[in-house]
């Protein structure tokens, strides 16, 4: 199962709304299943360091069907995934990665935001997965 483009042009534009509301420019990926990136968009103003992040963070929610931020708290020193972050092309190990789920509930990819506080990024990528 995968994520399609129309898919995720509701999750892109539901996240871009979002970030409007709360007015900080952010970046918005979409990744399928296989962490392929299948929407992207960089909003005026959003950093451009922050391009590789949201995209780091789709992958990583999809590769360990978690989102990011609790692979955070299992990657601290003395936790079991200590160290995961630099496995897999480098993995990024703050909120803001949301897996993406289909209607019956399987997991078809991830959606990564980055450009505001940890906080904002995770609000405004729940809001692009609420889309589905």
């Amino acid at each position: 199962m995968n994520i399609t483009l129309q898919q995720s042009e509701k999750v892109i534009k539901a996240a871009f709304q979002k970030a409007t509301d709360i007015k900080v420019p952010m970046n918005i990926a979409v990744v399928d299943r296989g962490s392929n990136l299948v929407a992207f968009i960089r909003m005026d103003g959003a950093w451009l360091g922050s391009v590789d992040i949201a995209i780091k963070k789709a992958r990583t929610a999809n590769f360990f069907d978690m989102n990011s931020g609790e692979i955070g708290k299992l990657s601290q020193p003395g936790q079991p995934l200590y160290g995961i972050e630099v496995s897999n092309g480098g993995l990024i190990s703050f909120p803001g990665g949301v897996v993406l789920k289909d209607a019956q509930g399987n997991i078809i990819g991830g959606v990564g935001v980055s450009g505001g506080a940890v906080e904002q990024d995770h609000e405004v990528a729940t809001a692009g997965a609420a889309a589905l």
